[in-house]
């Protein structure tokens, strides 16, 4: 294929975690070394910016500051959670598409990266779709990105690692304290982290247990088995009765035998209409004290879990660099409508290291891979040897940003903005 020459956009979408960073670094990085790639613009908050011409020029920023994206958490350029819907609200995605298009062509865009997930990845699908449609010669690439680590067709996804690694030291340190105070009377704590329907995120603090079947965390529940009370009640009294204490680690997705999620507060609807989920923990923690009388306590980590950079594991940040420089490489190669996945490699002694390959995006966009049932325990309590052998490779190394005043120093780039050339958006 002819080399294109032109520029290139690169945003971010979704919700963040402490590696997507990395991944626009790489980017960046290996952009600058194509000739056919002339502007590195950066599109602030991801497709809704770009919709509006929110660019800024990532040529300005100072190679320290691209450098230093790999240790910062969140999303440097800003993000979104926007929607292009054309089986909904199909005059507005067309209205919108019309719109995007405006403004690649306004700005040369002919190289285009999205790092997201699911929905991120669908939107990369579309524009590229649009752009071949449309006869615009302009390479699309997805990078994947998402805590949730639920994009099929790749080993993980950049930020998984790393929130796995928190979560189960967290868990651990949380279970020092409990156990510290364990008395006759019994308590349970309750530790609630992200995962919608897949249970990824809720399986990773296994790693905690450190191979002791005694130490916490006692009982996972995950999406994708059913919640049944009286077998979770019994088995919390089983676990006190043996230890004076028990710690549960609960997915906020967590679904009765109904399907119905027991956290959702369906009065309130997120950006692509599903019910905000904050209260797995404080059923369960209800459930318990009304059933056991026991002491019970909940752990809400929230948006600790995707920031904490300062527990950052340097294989997923490696690996989500790695993952910005293979979507450059392959784009100037001349490939569009593909998304940049991970492959595991093993070696006959048993080492484990990552590369990249490319997917058709179109056996991605809204696919959703969960955790394989023979991952996790015939019980459904705990995830099985199988799942700690896939994800203890994930959490390896450490990343060790500069401090200042005895704080992590991270990085804020300058976003110097590039001219608008269009009327702004009706």
């Amino acid at each position: 294929m002819a080399e294109l020459t032109g520029n290139l956009l690169v945003a971010q979408s979704g919700g963040p975690t402490c590696a997507i960073n990395a991944s626009i670094a790489g980017v960046i990085t290996e952009a600058g070394k194509h000739e056919c790639i002339e502007e590195i613009y950066g599109g602030l908050n991801g497709i809704l910016g770009i919709l509006n011409e929110e660019l800024i020029d990532l040529n300005d920023e100072k190679r320290r500051a691209i450098e230093g994206l790999k240790y910062t958490p969140a999303a440097a350029l800003g993000t979104c959670r926007y929607k292009i819907d054309f089986k909904k609200k199909p005059e507005k995605a067309a209205k919108d598409m019309d719109r995007l298009f405006e403004v690649f062509q306004a700005h040369n865009i002919r190289y285009f990266f999205y790092a997201g997930g699911n929905d991120s990845q669908d939107t990369s699908h579309k524009i590229h779709e649009e752009a071949v449609r449309r006869g615009w010669d302009m390479r699309v690439i997805g990078v994947p990105k998402t805590i949730d680590n639920d994009l099929p067709h790749t080993d993980h996804c950049p930020g998984y690692g790393s929130v796995i690694k928190y979560n189960s030291t967290t868990v651990m340190e949380v279970g020092f304290d409990v156990s510290s105070m364990a008395t006759d009377d019994g308590s349970c704590c309750i530790i609630e982290v992200m995962g919608r329907a897949a249970g990824w995120i809720t399986a990773g603090t296994v790693l905690a247990k450190r191979g002791d079947p005694a130490a916490p965390p006692h009982i996972i529940l995950l999406p994708e088995i059913p919640f049944e009370e009286d077998r979770f009640i019994a088995r919390v009294k089983e676990v006190i009765d043996a230890h004076k204490y028990c710690v549960v680690v609960v997915g906020e997705g967590l679904k009765n035998p109904q399907g119905e999620e027991i956290g959702a507060d369906k009065s309130r609807l997120d950006a692509f209409g599903h019910a905000v989920l904050a209260g797995a923990a404080e059923k369960l923690k209800e459930i318990v004290q009304g059933r056991l009388n026991t002491k019970t306590r909940t752990v809400l980590l929230g948006y600790a879990q995707r920031a904490a950079a300062h527990c950052a594991s340097l294989t997923d940040v490696n690996t989500a660099f790695a993952c910005g420089e293979a979507a450059v490489r392959a784009a100037a190669s001349g490939k569009s409508g593909f998304m940049v996945k991970i492959v595991r490699q093993t070696s006959a002694e048993g080492a484990v290291t990552f590369g990249t390959d490319i997917h058709p995006l179109a056996e991605i966009a809204n696919v959703e891979h969960f955790l394989p049932r023979d991952w996790i325990a015939e019980d459904g309590f705990l995830p099985n040897e199988k799942f700690v052998a896939y994800a203890k490779p994930l959490i390896e190394g450490e990343v060790r940003p500069p401090s200042e005043g005895g704080l992590p120093k991270y990085i804020v780039l300058e976003k110097n903005r590039v001219e608008k050339k269009l009327a702004p958006r009706s």
